[in-house]
């Protein structure tokens, strides 16, 4: 009998425990009849979960690889196991949470460059395969222009491709692939910045030397553009496979690393500024030299600087020296310097394929052309049947006369049964296939330096 009375007290005690536990719920009571029912343990890429009583709360603490981890380490993560022994999907993760507001913005800024970015490889992809489409378009200026909106192209998409890459799971942050788009997004980066540094040194070239033979050049410039960032990129990735060789390779544990592809582009900026501040000085004197043609040169001038900006990259002198150690301290400094340089970087292709491939009127009156012998062709081939079904007793494809008749009284082939306007195209402009040397700053505006000279 006593037995009997301490094995209840016994019972009656660990019900009361079970119910006035703070981790447990009323519910778990259930397990008396479920012994074998559990949540198994699992890992949900977040925090690992060890095996858990159904209708229960469990308790885990913040995982280790937080980057705020020493300011949590002492909080905990909670999930619940439903009375099915499955783990709820959602879980209490405020005490992990950071008190720091930085990843906040962080996260509209990168909205924000993921547009920039989308918006410029959509525009950049298809003003290549206009420049590439178009022959008579190809000639030295364009093709350093092709060149550069490939490696806008490429920095574009390495970035959204990092982006994915990283925001996946932990165990996929540390595999080869995700390290490969981090190494082909810091080799785009400074590709970009050289072709932005080859684009100004072809303008200098063409205002300052007298005699320039730009196939001479061109080879040269494929080596600065697309060579030059090798030099620097290599020591780079063996010293991050040596001595940090951490998950993704996006974090600069040691910052003299991250001087050893961050001190060329700075350089490429440097000399891109002087040349474009010297570009600038031509430019002054000769639309001053032009006052009665040029009453309105500082509008000029003003729009023509505007328009290199973008072409020479001049918005990265803006934090040149905000480095990344200068701005530990200072929150709103360090995020004033990221929105201003992403949003210009990314939204830059952009710009560079409006202002020099969809506004450039070679471009236009190219495609003006195009447009117009696709309609020729159409109207041909209609007054053709329509000349051919009225016709009794004619042989198939035997129309000479018929088409002499057609085509009369046009210049070039250009039909003019439907009009003498259809006839004329709008380029009262020089010829295409020659490819003007120098830049058209000002979109059609300033002189070419055949014309200062």
């Amino acid at each position: 009998l006593m037995f009997k009375m301490h094995l209840v007290i016994l019972i009656i005690y660990f019900i009361f425990y079970l119910i006035c536990s703070r981790n447990v719920k009323i519910g778990a009571l259930t397990c008396f009849l479920c012994p074998g029912l559990v949540c198994n343990r699992t890992f949900d890429g977040y925090a690992c979960w060890p095996d858990g009583l159904p209708n229960t709360t469990i308790s885990v603490s913040c995982p280790w690889y937080l980057p705020w981890y020493n300011e949590v380490q002492h909080g905990m993560i909670y999930q619940e196991c439903d009375a099915n022994g499955q783990w709820v999907v959602t879980k209490n993760t405020s005490e992990c949470d950071s008190n720091d507001l930085r990843p906040h913005y962080y996260g509209y800024i990168r909205i924000m460059y993921t547009v920039g970015y989308s918006l410029s490889f959509v525009a950049l992809i298809l003003a290549l395969g206009i420049l590439i489409f178009f022959r008579k378009l190809h000639c030295m200026r364009n093709n350093i222009h092709m060149n550069l909106f490939a490696s806008f192209i490429l920095r574009a998409l390495s970035i959204l491709i990092k982006d994915a890459l990283v925001d996946c799971t932990v165990v996929l942050q540390t595999t080869v692939g995700c390290r490969i788009a981090v190494v082909m997004m810091q080799y785009s980066i400074m590709a970009n910045s050289y072709w932005l540094l080859v684009e100004g040194i072809y303008l200098h070239n063409l205002l300052v030397i007298t005699v320039f033979t730009e196939r001479n050049y061109f080879k040269i410039y494929l080596c600065i553009g697309w060579g030059t960032p090798l030099i620097f990129l290599v020591p780079w990735v063996m010293a991050k496979y040596l001595y940090e060789n951490q998950e993704c390779w996006g974090q600069n544990i040691n910052m003299n690393y991250w001087w050893i592809i961050r001190s060329p582009i700075l350089l490429a900026v440097v000399i891109n500024f002087l040349i474009f501040i010297h570009i600038i000085k031509i430019l002054v004197s000769k639309l001053r030299a032009h006052q009665m043609r040029y009453t309105d040169y500082k509008f000029r001038l003003a729009k023509s600087t505007l328009t290199l900006i973008p072409l020479l990259g001049i918005h990265q002198m803006f934090f040149i020296f905000v480095t990344d150690e200068t701005t530990t301290s200072s929150m709103g400094l360090r995020l004033t310097k990221l929105f201003v340089d992403l949003f210009f970087s990314s939204f830059q292709g952009l710009l560079v394929a409006i202002l020099y491939c969809f506004v450039n009127k070679e471009v236009q009156s190219e495609i003006l052309k195009k447009w117009k012998r696709w309609k020729l062709g159409r109207n041909i081939e209609e007054e053709y049947r329509h000349t051919y079904s009225n016709t009794p007793n004619t042989k198939t494809g035997s129309f000479p006369e018929e088409r002499r008749m057609l085509v009369a009284g046009c210049h070039n082939g250009m039909v003019n049964s439907k009009g003498a306007g259809q006839c004329i195209y709008p380029l009262q402009e020089r010829s295409i296939g020659n490819c003007t040397p120098a830049e058209d700053f000002s979109l059609g505006e300033l002189p070419e330096k055949n014309q200062w000279e």
